[in-house]
């Protein structure tokens, strides 16, 4: 079960969306960061179809996401997803699958989204640069129960790499330099015990995504990967690495969720307080599709 939470207490500007709305919003991206399977559809369909009678209509809702799959993978996740959402909203949603971190803080600044799911730092990069958007909800994560995840560097279970201050001289996998768990976290700590990636490691790529990072490892590619916990959970369920050929050997600090932002030009009548008692959370099916 995947969980959202208001994010008022966490970022003071924040405004729920009506409640229909809001409902809609959480599902369409809570299935993306978590996956789905067809069920989910009918399990939902109550709290699609609500959004319907919403006056609050737009042309077409643009939704940026995080590279998160390979693309030909992320596109067939999204296809069906897309085609329902657009049957039952009766309106065509958009979903703009980014190449990397920092082409969905373009977008955002340049005015050319209306929702995005972004990574801690990305969303501050973006607000930063300029960008009108306001933070909805931060999911709860299912494997602390908390608002907050782990960075973390694993490596094959047979590697000699103990510690992390093993990784001088190794191949190490990065996921983009604007990713929270799959680069900052781990540099800072590298950077307290002086390890300077651009010196001490032999090579060092920035694959994309976190399962790409994680795809390094598996193919021999590098010795080490940083992603997040959460990631590689996932990925044993569908990769190379299990619990019994990999290892993590470096868990960060806990990092604040990622935030699902809406854009700032939407009407006041879709962007508003929510009346009544507080969504807390929205259930999801576990299962990938």
């Amino acid at each position: 079960m995947e969980k959202y939470v208001g994010t008022q207490q966490q970022y003071p500007r924040n405004r729920l969306l009506n409640k229909s709305r809001f409902l809609t919003l959480v599902v369409i991206l809570t299935l993306l960061g978590a996956g789905c399977t067809k069920n989910i559809f009918s399990k939902h369909k109550s709290i699609l179809d609500s959004a319907v009678s919403s006056k609050n209509h737009l042309s077409t809702l643009k939704m940026g996401v995080l590279p998160t799959q390979s693309r030909t993978e992320q596109e067939r996740m999204v296809k069906p997803l897309d085609d329902y959402l657009e049957k039952s909203l009766g309106r065509q949603v958009d979903f703009q699958i980014a190449k990397n971190y920092q082409e969905v803080v373009d977008w955002l600044v340049q005015g050319k989204l209306d929702i995005a799911y972004l990574g801690p730092v990305t969303y501050l990069e973006a607000v930063e640069k300029g960008a009108k958007v306001e933070p909805l909800v931060a999911p709860i994560d299912k494997h602390t129960g908390q608002p907050w995840y782990r960075s973390c560097i694993i490596v094959k279970a047979d590697s000699p790499i103990k510690t992390i201050k093993d990784l001088k001289g190794k191949r190490v996998a990065f996921v983009d330099k604007s990713s929270t768990s799959g680069y900052l976290m781990a540099t800072a700590t590298l950077k307290k015990l002086k390890i300077n990636p651009n010196r001490d490691f032999t090579q060092v790529i920035f694959a994309g995504s976190h399962s790409k990072s994680i795809g390094a490892l598996e193919d021999g590619i590098v010795d080490a990967s940083v992603t997040n916990i959460s990631s590689y959970l996932k990925r044993q369920k569908m990769g190379k690495l299990t619990s019994q050929n990999s290892r993590v050997i470096w868990e960060s600090a806990p990092i604040p969720h990622s935030p699902i932002v809406i854009s700032q030009k939407l009407s006041p009548e879709l962007i508003r307080n929510c009346p009544g008692r507080k969504v807390r959370d929205i259930p999801v099916r576990e299962e990938r599709w």
